[in-house]
């Protein structure tokens, strides 16, 4: 996106790549969620909370926290600075914790495995919330992401909460993932809507 700054004496032209490059992290996002919801469900639908996670279960666990963490190092990259810069770090930690904590959880039920990701599902959406709050004035278009995270703690706190329970499985984190990738993708509308607009607006000044 190119933005126009007009100054008494002069006109300067900048280009602001965050908006686009969010877009395509937001449809990478998406893509994995998709492949990752599609893994679960043909491989690892059947398992409850009392089961030990197959191999492939184990794999699918740790790859959606550490996958996060190198989503969010690329996010970063692109859009946050300041403060913001420093609440995805926390989230980065997070993450880095989550995969940790996973990995112990693995070898345990898939019970516990659930417990981690709901704990972790929870805490990384306050901090999506945080983050999308903070960067509205900056990119715009954040009101996806405000929702997603406040589903994200809502869904967390549920998981957690019913993560011993003897129907739950890992089906549910499927439904967590797939809601995640729906507002990724009206993320990326809201954003290419947002810069239309702005390219527009910005080639009447000039």
């Amino acid at each position: 996106m190119t933005q126009t700054t007009v100054t008494p004496t002069t006109t300067t032209t900048t280009t602001t790549t965050a908006p686009s490059g969010l877009r395509s992290l937001y449809l990478i996002r998406v893509a994995f969620s998709l492949i990752w919801v599609a893994l679960v469900l043909t491989t690892s639908a059947s398992l409850v909370s009392r089961d030990r996670p197959t191999v492939i279960a184990a794999v699918l666990l740790i790859s959606y926290p550490l996958w996060d963490v190198i989503a969010t190092l690329l996010e970063r990259r692109m859009a946050a600075t300041g403060s913001t810069n420093r609440v995805s770090t926390i989230n980065v930690a997070l993450g880095l914790a989550t995969t940790t904590g996973m990995i112990i959880a693995v070898f345990s039920t898939i019970g516990t495995a659930l417990l981690v990701f709901g704990i972790w599902a929870l805490l990384s959406g306050a901090i999506q919330l945080v983050v999308a709050i903070r960067r509205r004035r900056t990119v715009g278009a954040q009101w996806p992401m405000v929702i997603s995270g406040g589903q994200s703690v809502l869904a967390g706190a549920t998981v957690a909460a019913t993560s011993a329970s003897a129907t739950s499985g890992l089906s549910t984190v499927a439904g967590y993932s797939a809601f995640g990738a729906f507002w990724f993708l009206v993320s990326v509308i809201a954003l290419s809507v947002r810069g239309r607009r702005d390219a527009a607006a910005h080639s009447r000044l000039a």
